[in-house]
């Protein structure tokens, strides 16, 4: 298999609501922003991300912005 291939297969193991939250992320939006949008609170949001860094097997917003780049979750 591919590297590109197994960078991108983890969507799969992804909620819904754990794409939703990995298409919302960004360098400049903020925790409270995105639960805001949702209609949920900070602390959902915030397990949510860390659930996203865990499958993801990443370890920062950066990575997990640029993770979704890749797989096409996130075009901006």
């Amino acid at each position: 298999m591919s590297s590109a291939m197994s960078s991108v297969m983890p969507s799969a193991t992804l909620t819904r609501r754990e794409r939703v939250i990995l298409s919302n992320l960004s360098e400049d939006v903020t925790l409270e922003q995105i639960a805001t949008k949702l209609f949920v609170t900070r602390n959902t949001v915030k397990s949510q991300v860390r659930s996203v860094y865990r499958k993801l097997g990443v370890s920062s917003r950066a990575e997990a912005v640029a993770w979704a780049r890749r797989a096409g979750i996130r075009q901006s």
